[in-house]
């Protein structure tokens, strides 16, 4: 299952069912799934966890150093969840002291082609990274959020779940969950219709995100005015709960 001409080091732990394309190189301390597949021309660096059934395709760039002047060269991670594909030309990096020493990719992520995973980044489960996406670092993006193609996020945005953002944009603070964002700079454009009937949400739960969006962003009030008429006037379901909490602990600021 693995090409001959792949190099791979002694001390990387690689399950018996996992296929290592031509041309590849796994370094030191590398651990990969069963059932996952290494296209050519991969690197797959020093201290990477890859869960099962994960396909990296050609010519993708795995747990390369971080690209952050304050590293020198301390021992950190990253970790590919179960699952997730990653396309051509992707780069992902490891993490740093400053941020935890790890990044992170959840499970079942697609990351299409060229897109860029920085330092210390945390992404959930089944996020979406369209072409040429690029994550900043020290980011975090809530489960089932999509990200478009040629969006620039900057470091240290939280993005909420479910959110999406429409292609070209750049965030450059945080996106709440449920939400769509675009524009440069990005703003809110109402709530992820589309997605969330997707996703299965109700629509009695759609009228209530609805309530909690215009009370937050339609009328003027501070975060904290928005929270207590929110909190009196909006049925406490969990997703508006979870769209509260955000918006109130966000440290960079919401988007609006």
């Amino acid at each position: 299952m693995i090409h001959p001409t792949a190099i791979i080091d002694p001390s990387a732990e690689i399950d018996s069912n996992v296929t290592i394309g031509p041309y590849s190189i796994v370094a030191s301390h590398v651990r990969i799934g069963s059932g996952t597949s290494i296209g050519p021309y991969t690197t797959i660096e020093k201290y990477v966890t890859i869960g099962e059934n994960c396909q990296i395709f050609q010519y993708a760039s795995i747990g390369g150093a971080p690209q952050d002047l304050k590293f020198h060269g301390e021992k950190s991670y990253l970790k590919i969840g179960r699952g997730s594909i990653i396309r051509e030309f992707v780069t992902i990096n490891r993490g740093t002291e400053a941020g935890g020493g790890i990044t992170e990719v959840g499970e079942e992520n697609y990351l299409m082609a060229y897109t860029h995973i920085a330092h210390d980044c945390r992404t959930g489960r089944q996020v979406i990274l369209a072409n040429n996406s690029t994550l900043a670092g020290h980011i975090e993006i809530g489960d089932h959020a999509t990200i478009g193609g040629l969006v620039a996020i900057h470091q240290f945005v939280q993005i909420g779940d479910y959110a999406y953002i429409g292609g070209k944009s750049a965030v450059v603070k945080d996106i709440p969950p449920y939400v769509i964002a675009a524009g440069d700079r990005a703003t809110l454009h109402g709530l992820n219709n589309v997605g969330l009937k997707r996703h299965k949400f109700s629509s009695s739960t759609l009228r209530e995100l609805k309530k909690a969006y215009r009370i937050f962003f339609r009328i003027g009030l501070t975060v904290k005015q928005a929270s207590e008429r929110v909190k009196a006037e909006v049925e406490q379901i969990p997703e508006v709960k979870n769209f509260i909490h955000f918006i109130v602990e966000s440290n960079r600021g919401v988007t609006r």
